[in-house]
């Protein structure tokens, strides 16, 4: 099944066989099933070094698939043969894909008008990019299976068995979802092998270019600090962040570990407070929906836009609350707050001094939005600038 669905997906396709050996029936049956394919296919004969392939390659000509392109990959003859023709199908390719790649694109960092009072709203029919990242082994491959309904991705005991990033667009309710399953995040003392280093930068890029993030944790052994690595990345990456608990079919007592994994996430993720932990088992298809109503949900914060005045009232109210520290004996005045950008929400603050405002208030501001707002697990960003409001003499020579 596998097998069908990579040729599906692909654009040009290898065919190798052994020369040695000659066609096989097992040739056969994929000889028959690329001859259907529609796809691009190349005959490769392996192990065509001396008279003891001829046979096999002329045996080859038996498949339908034309001439067969003999190669020793061992003695690494007849490679080239296939460079140019990856080359050439590059070269035809990259124009499509320059065009496909803008649907699949994530927007970030949208400008928001910072006076507007009428606030448009995010289309929520718009496709989503969610990329599920984790270490090896902590069933993001089963989890993609099971929400696509189909063995996409490779699965197995093996703890990194998915190399690279694979894009796999799936309808739910409606909408178009790219799940993009990444590759294990290994501890880099334990990525040794070139093939693991260049799945763990698949896996990194996968971050950026998607909008929500979910991060596969193994309920057996939650929050080791490359899991803490990940969530922070995401953090700093802007993305929303959903949490998911997998393996929680093997948890005996849930209510009490849920409880203690609920402390933890708060005290090693204070940036991301509120983060929706969701517990699952991607084997058995258990709470499924919840994680997708936690997917859309961080969503909608994420993409979050909010008039100026309730920015201001809030604003106010947290200063009433706890005013800012003097410094050298100079109150700091803060006087106008705005959001900027969504996805991830962003606001700058004006303020009478801005280096002197302590990192320990703005984060009191960020975490007051997370929870006033309901921006719960939403990566907030608060620029700190001199002076008064920007907007204030703009909107006297609207008036005018």
């Amino acid at each position: 099944q596998q097998t069908v669905a990579a040729i599906e997906e692909a654009d040009v396709i290898f065919f190798m066989i052994d020369a040695r050996a000659g066609v096989t029936p097992l040739d056969q049956t994929f000889g028959s099933l690329l001859r259907k394919s529609n796809r691009q296919v190349h005959l490769v004969a392996n192990k065509a070094e001396g008279r003891a392939s001829e046979a096999g390659i002329l045996d080859a000509y038996s498949l339908g698939l034309g001439e067969p392109i003999p190669l020793s990959a061992e003695h690494g003859t007849g490679i080239g043969n296939l460079y140019n023709i990856l080359y050439d199908a590059d070269e035809k390719m990259s124009e499509i894909e320059s065009e496909d790649d803008k649907q699949f694109q994530p927007e970030i960092n949208v400008d928001v008008e910072p006076d507007a009072e009428i606030v448009p709203r995010w289309n929520p029919n718009r496709f989503l990019n969610v990329a599920i990242v984790g270490r090896p082994n902590a069933g993001k491959s089963t989890l993609i299976n099971r929400l696509v309904g189909e063995e996409r991705v490779l699965t197995g005991p093996e703890a990194g068995i998915t190399r690279d990033s694979i894009m796999v667009p799936w309808e739910y309710e409606g909408r178009t979802i790219n799940l993009v399953d990444t590759a294990g995040i290994r501890k880099r003392a334990r990525v040794q092998k070139k093939l693991e280093k260049l799945a763990v930068a698949d896996a990194l890029r996968s971050i950026q270019y998607a909008e929500v993030v979910v991060l596969m944790l193994d309920a057996t052994q939650p929050f080791e600090k490359q899991d803490l690595h990940l969530a922070d990345l995401v953090e700093r990456e802007g993305r929303a962040l959903v949490i998911a608990l997998n393996k929680w079919d093997l948890i005996k007592d849930k209510n009490e570990t849920l409880i203690k994994l609920r402390e933890a996430c708060e005290r090693l993720l204070p940036q991301l407070r509120g983060v929706p932990l969701i517990t699952l088992s991607g084997l058995k298809g258990k709470n499924i929906p919840n994680l997708m109503k936690a997917i859309f949900e961080i969503e909608k914060n994420w993409n979050i836009r909010l008039p100026t005045s309730k920015v201001n009232q809030f604003l106010n109210a947290m200063v009433q609350a706890h005013t800012p520290p003097a410094v050298s004996g100079r109150r700091l005045k803060l006087r106008y707050m705005t959001q900027i950008k969504s996805r991830p929400p962003t606001f700058i603050l004006f303020c009478s001094r801005p280096d002197a405002l302590p990192t320990a208030y703005t984060r009191y501001l960020t975490n007051g939005m997370r929870e006033h707002f309901n921006m719960v697990g939403t990566p907030i960003r608060l620029w700190v600038r001199a002076g008064d409001n920007p907007y204030h003499e703009k909107n006297k020579r609207k008036l005018g």
